[in-house]
């Protein structure tokens, strides 16, 4: 559901990216005040794992589309709403800057689309109540059902209004909607699927968060064993993705006849297409100048997006630390 820069007018892309900032900096400010610095590795270690999942698109039966994880449930049961949208901005900003997935004006509405409505909407409101108190294992699978569809029916809708507020009149309200919300309720059943398997093998390590798993076990070795399962999912699985389009992709087919929409002639998407040209050395998860997929450049996408997105969340989430530890100590 990454949008891409066609679909969005400079005046939606500029007010969605500051609607994202202004949500960046309150998260930041909370994520400051969190005295558990449990989080810090963690954030590193999911954004990884969440990054590897997005790149393996699984074919969706009966529709011609496929899906992927979007993560940012899974992130906001495990790391709570600040740090999971913190988090999920860095996906998503290492995957437009430096493997061209999803564009750079885009970028506000795919963080509020894929971060906000999880992290602040679907969790806190649907989700954190249901797993509150000691939640049996049948009612947290089904609240992260729930959670994971509502989350992705909201970002779904959310695509459809910033495209047409953008002017883009190739994809009208009512018909675009109706090609949206049911591909992206197929996609949702997914992906609740994947976050209850994820969170059920987590649970151990976080019981505070998944109140229903008894505490067994280091939290050292379940990162470790997170860590090892997104090398595996970013360098291994992410071979065999479904090359069917995205959910997106195919609700834009459906209505326009065509997976892509030209892209407008304006000096703020040629610019912000040089600027993209010129950071993604892994486009489209391949090596540039390689036409057609490459596994080679998949695996190689998936093990070096990783450890990016390690290294930006989990910095931003020491950064964020000591901040919080200079306050408390002037």
């Amino acid at each position: 559901m990454h949008m891409a820069d066609a679909l969005v007018s400079p005046a939606v892309g500029g007010t969605l990216w500051a609607a994202s900032a202004a949500l960046l900096a309150y998260s930041s400010r909370q994520v400051a005040k969190d005295p558990d610095t449990g989080r810090i590795p963690l954030m590193g270690v999911l954004g990884a794992f969440v990054f590897a999942a997005q790149m393996i698109n699984l074919s969706i039966p009966g529709t011609g589309s496929s899906g992927h994880l979007g993560g940012g449930l899974l992130l906001a049961v495990l790391l709570g709403p600040h740090a999971a949208f913190l988090t999920m901005a860095s996906v998503l900003t290492v995957q437009a800057l430096f493997f061209a997935d999803g564009g750079l004006l885009a970028l506000g509405c795919n963080i509020f689309n894929l971060g906000f409505t999880t992290a602040y909407l679907a969790y806190p409101l649907l989700v954190k109540p249901l797993l509150s108190g000691q939640a049996s294992p049948g009612r947290r699978t089904w609240a992260l059902m729930l959670g994971a569809v509502l989350g992705l029916q909201l970002g779904a809708f959310g695509v459809v209004l910033e495209t047409v507020l953008s002017g883009r009149t190739e994809l009208p309200f009512s018909t675009f909607v109706l090609a949206m919300q049911p591909i992206h309720l197929a996609i949702g059943l997914v992906e609740g699927a994947v976050t209850v398997a994820v969170v059920s093998f987590l649970a151990q390590a976080r019981p505070e968060l998944v109140r229903a798993a008894p505490a067994q076990g280091s939290l050292l070795r379940k990162l470790a064993y997170m860590a090892v399962l997104a090398v595996l999912v970013g360098g291994v699985l992410s071979w065999y993705a479904s090359s069917r389009p995205d959910g997106l992709e195919w609700a834009i087919e459906r209505v326009n006849g065509q997976a892509e929409l030209e892209e407008p002639k304006s000096r703020v998407h040629e610019g912000l297409a040089g600027v993209q040209a010129s950071t993604a050395f892994l486009p489209d998860y391949t090596f540039k100048g390689v036409e057609g997929e490459s596994r080679a450049g998949t695996s190689t996408s998936g093990v070096v997006g990783g450890l990016i997105t390690l290294a930006l969340a989990a910095g931003l989430g020491f950064l964020l630390s000591r901040r919080r530890k200079a306050s408390q100590h002037p």
